[in-house]
C-alpha cells in the first residue's frame, strides 16, 4: 500500500507550483477584466510588435508573462497564475482521480515518452506494450521536449470519452494507432500499515489532502482496526495541504464536538465550521506527525485536534499557512488562484500565521534509510508508554 513514495515527486513539484492553492477551492466562472484599464500595457505591446527586432515568441508565452508580471506587482505569495496542463493535473489530484487510461509514463534514452500499461487498466486491454513510444495523443505532436505535463494532461480526461495515441514499438519503431476509452483512475491520498516494531499501532500517512481523503483516512482507521490496531498515528509530514472542506472534514473523524475552524471572506461575516455529531473514530488513541513542511489544510487537522486535546503533535514547528486561494478557471483552462480569505483555530494557544503549530513533543530529525524514524518513535512512546 505504499504508494506515498512513488506519488512523492508529483506532490513536490505540484505543490512547489501551487502551494497557494492549500487551502482553497475551484470556481467554474471566468474572469472579465476591463482592458480600457490597461492602455499603457497595450501600447507597450504594440511598440514590441512593430520596432522589437526578436520575433515575439508563439502562442500564449507573452500573455502568460504578462500575467505573472501583474502577479510579482501584487506581490502575494499565494496568488499565482498555473498553465493549463498543471492546473489539470493538481484538480485531478485534489478531485482524487481522473478519466485516464492506466498507464506510468517514464523517459527512454532519447527523451522520449515510453509507456508501461498497468494490468487490466484500458490501456493495456487496446494492446498497448511496455515501452511503446508515445509520439502522438489525439493532434498533439510529442517529441522529446514535449513537457511530461502536457503529455499527461492530454491523455487524460472526461471519463467514457475516447482518447487517440500513435506509438512507435521497439526495436524496429513499427507505429502503431489505439483509440482507447477513458476510465476513472484512482489517485489515493492515504497510505497506511501496522508498524513493524508495534503491531498495536496502525501509521496513516496522508500525503495531501484531496475531496477523497475523508473517506480514505476512515477506511484506513477501520481496516488497521479490524488488524488489531489500538492506537492511531496520522502522519501528516511533507503534506503541503489540500481543500478546506475536506481537512475540516477529517479533522472531524476523531473529534466528539466543538469547532473545527473559522473562517472570513473580505466584506463578509465569520462563519465557523463545527463538528456536528461525534466522530466515528473519536476514542481511538491518536498522535499526529507533522514538520516544516506540513502546510494549510493538513495544519487544520492537525491544529484542531491539538488545539481540543484530542490528539498531542509530535515533530517539528509546521509551515503555517492560514490563507484561502479560490481557484478561477481562465478561458483556455489555465487559471488564476487569488488569496481571498483567511482561517483560524479559536482555541488554538497562539496564532498559526507565521509561526506553524508548535509541537507537543518536540523531534528535529526526520526519517532516514539507514536509521529508525525519531518522530515515529516519539509518538509510540507517547502512545504506549503508562
Amino acid at each position: 500500500m505504499d504508494a506515498r513514495r512513488s506519488l512523492s515527486v508529483f506532490v513536490w513539484a505540484f505543490i512547489c507550483t501551487s502551494v497557494g492553492f492549500g487551502a482553497g477551492f475551484l470556481l467554474r466562472g471566468q474572469l472579465s477584466p476591463d482592458t480600457a484599464r490597461w492602455e499603457i500595457l497595450a501600447q507597450a505591446y504594440e511598440i514590441l510588435q512593430q520596432h522589437g527586432l526578436k520575433e515575439a515568441p508563439p502562442g500564449s508565452s507573452l500573455e502568460y508573462g504578462m500575467i505573472r508580471g501583474m502577479l510579482q506587482a501584487y506581490d502575494d505569495p499565494y496568488t499565482i497564475f498555473v498553465e493549463p496542463a498543471q492546473h489539470e493535473l493538481e484538480t485531478n489530484t485534489l478531485e482524487g482521480s481522473f478519466g485516464g487510461i492506466g498507464v506510468r509514463l517514464e523517459r527512454d534514452s532519447e527523451n522520449y515518452p515510453v509507456l508501461y500499461p498497468f494490468p487490466d487498466s484500458p490501456a493495456a486491454r487496446a494492446g498497448v506494450q511496455e515501452g511503446d513510444r508515445l509520439v502522438k495523443v489525439d493532434e498533439l505532436e510529442i517529441t522529446p521536449a514535449t513537457s511530461t505535463d502536457a503529455i499527461q494532461a492530454a491523455v487524460r480526461g472526461p471519463v467514457n470519452q475516447r482518447v487517440r495515441l500513435t506509438v512507435q514499438r521497439p526495436p524496429d519503431y513499427q507505429e502503431y494507432q489505439f483509440e482507447i476509452r477513458r476510465a476513472e483512475i484512482p489517485l489515493p491520498s492515504v497510505t497506511w500499515h501496522l508498524d513493524s516494531q508495534e503491531a498495536r499501532l496502525g501509521v496513516i500517512e496522508i500525503n495531501v489532502i484531496a475531496a477523497s481523503t475523508p473517506d480514505e483516512v476512515l477506511k484506513a482507521a477501520q481496516d488497521l482496526q479490524g488488524r488489531g490496531a489500538a492506537a492511531l498515528v496520522l502522519d501528516l509530514r511533507d503534506n503541503f495541504g489540500g481543500l478546506l472542506t475536506a481537512g475540516v472534514d477529517t479533522a472531524r473523524l476523531f473529534l466528539r464536538q466543538g469547532t473545527v475552524i473559522e473562517q472570513q471572506y473580505k466584506g463578509k461575516a465569520v462563519e465557523t465550521f463545527r463538528v456536528e455529531k461525534p466522530g466515528p473514530l473519536a476514542e481511538i488513541p491518536l498522535a499526529i506527525l507533522i514538520n516544516q513542511h506540513t502546510a494549510s489544510a493538513a495544519e487544520i487537522i492537525a491544529g484542531a485536534l491539538q488545539a481540543q486535546g484530542r490528539a498531542r503533535l509530535v515533530g517539528a514547528p509546521s509551515y503555517g499557512k492560514d490563507t484561502i486561494q479560490l481557484v478561477f478557471n481562465l478561458k483556455d483552462d489555465s487559471s488564476l488562484h487569488v488569496t481571498s480569505a483567511r482561517w483560524w483555530i479559536p482555541d488554538l494557544a497562539a496564532p498559526l500565521g507565521g509561526n506553524g503549530l508548535q509541537p507537543d513533543v518536540l523531534v528535529e530529525s526526520g526519517p532516514e534509510a539507514d536509521k529508525p524514524d525519531a518522530v515515529l518513535q516519539a509518538a509510540m512512546e507517547l502512545l504506549f508508554t503508562p
